[in-house]
């Protein structure tokens, strides 16, 4: 047993650098939407095209991920992602130099791509690892805390690259950020290269497309607890991603605050979702992660419901994460606080939901992390929907889409999560 678990310290490793790029791509998108604004005179929902192009390509590619992963195997899957990755950050440092928003649309929806394909390897890479249920969800908590870094990290570095001076907002002052993330791919193609990264056995496609006992032919989507679980995985993720991304909107355009101070509280959220990963890993192998995701939902809700009934004209001290890597007490508005605060919240919900969701899958489970991922769209479809009715109504009036996807959280967790189909053969 020693023996087994010291083999896997290297996968394990390779793992959470792969959280670690998920999050810095993805987490472009977040500050790249207050900078389309200003550089291409973008309305709220069209600055957020680009989150919703690199959440979208999620949609067209999950499955693909899934049967790929089932196919050709871990290490080869993610070798595919690290060059797709590669060539969308490339493309964005493009449309800076050629000033063109489509090209940025491009660009996003490529790094979708890979971001995708990734997602698809490390989730049941870890959970497999880690042996399922509490332990499976603790490793995945473990490597948020790398995904987390590196959200962290983005919004304030792009925020520090771009100044105080509104009118000199562009991508193309953002590729100091760019550089960096198109280093940590080629870095990560080297390494993966040279690893020995295990390959889970699944069952043939062939052996897998036989009809089980009694002639009928089962798959993932046969589970009730999995088809709702990627259903709360859609809205998790929109709602992970919606608060900070409207929350910067709201800050510089609405309450005129600097970006670079925007960014710092956006980039605390995201330090917030560090904290609460580390919390979370510490304690998921005692503490279930149906017990742990209806905690955090019912906070959220507390949270996002103050945050929408509290004047911004009230203002709170609070320690906030800044572009030195140093905190300091800032005076910001309490619903803006109320905001940050949700990142302790959603910090477990990626892994209670997945673990919750594909628990008790067997032979479905490496098709089901392709569903799975096609659902991550949610991402971009939520925050773009906030948008619209932000440009509708207000910026605050707009948090109503995360109350209600909250909701869900809550219901999924106490209700949607049981599995009641434990007679379909998974061996």
């Amino acid at each position: 047993m020693e023996t087994t678990k010291k083999n896997y310290v290297l996968p394990i490793a390779i793992m959470f650098a792969l959280f670690f790029m998920i999050a810095f791509v993805t987490g472009l998108q977040n500050p790249f939407g207050v900078i389309v604004k200003n550089q291409f005179g973008a309305s709220d929902f069209l600055s957020q095209l680009g989150n919703l192009a690199n959440f979208i390509a999620y949609a067209c590619m999950g499955i693909p991920a899934g049967y790929m992963l089932s196919k050709i195997g871990y290490k080869k899957t993610a070798l595919l992602a690290v060059v797709i990755g590669f060539a969308g950050v490339a493309v964005t440092f493009v449309s800076g130099k050629a000033e063109s928003f489509g090209i940025y649309l491009c660009g996003a929806f490529v790094s979708g791509f890979s971001m995708c394909m990734l997602n698809t390897v490390v989730n049941p890479m870890l959970n497999t690892l880690g042996g399922g249920g509490n332990r499976g969800n603790q490793l995945i908590q473990f490597a948020g805390v790398c995904n987390s870094s590196a959200a962290t990290i983005v919004p304030v570095l792009v925020g520090y690259l771009m100044g105080s001076n509104e009118a000199a907002r562009s991508i193309a002052k953002a590729n100091p950020a760019l550089f960096i993330a198109m280093g940590i791919f080629a870095l990560a193609f080297v390494v993966l290269a040279v690893s020995n990264i295990p390959e889970p056995a699944y069952e043939s496609a062939k052996t897998d497309s036989k009809p089980a006992a009694g002639g009928k032919k089962y798959s993932a989507m046969s589970f009730r607890h999995f088809v709702l679980g990627i259903v709360a995985i859609f809205i998790y993720v929109g709602v992970e991603v919606g608060i900070p991304n409207i929350s910067n909107l709201y800050m510089t355009q609405e309450l005129g605050i600097d970006p670079a101070m925007a960014g710092s509280l956006v980039g605390t959220y995201w330090f917030l979702m560090l904290v609460g990963r580390l919390i979370g890993g510490s304690i998921a192998g005692k503490v279930s992660s149906k017990t742990m995701l209806s905690g955090v939902s019912v906070i959220g809700l507390c949270l996002v419901l103050a945050a929408i009934f509290t004047a911004p004209t009230n203002e709170v001290m609070m320690p906030v994460f800044k572009s030195d890597i140093s905190f300091g007490m800032l005076s910001v508005p309490a619903n803006i606080m109320f905001l940050v605060l949700c990142g302790l919240c959603t910090s477990v919900m990626w892994g209670g939901i997945f673990n919750l969701a594909v628990e008790g899958l067997g032979k479905f489970t490496a098709a089901a992390s392709g569903i799975f991922m096609v659902m991550v769209c949610g991402g971009g479809v939520l925050p773009a929907i906030q948008g619209f009715i932000a440009d509708a109504t207000s910026y605050m009036t707009s948090y109503w889409v995360i109350v209600a996807g909250l909701g869900y959280l809550l219901f999924y967790a106490l209700v949607g999560s049981k599995n009641v189909n434990k007679d379909i053969p998974t061996e």
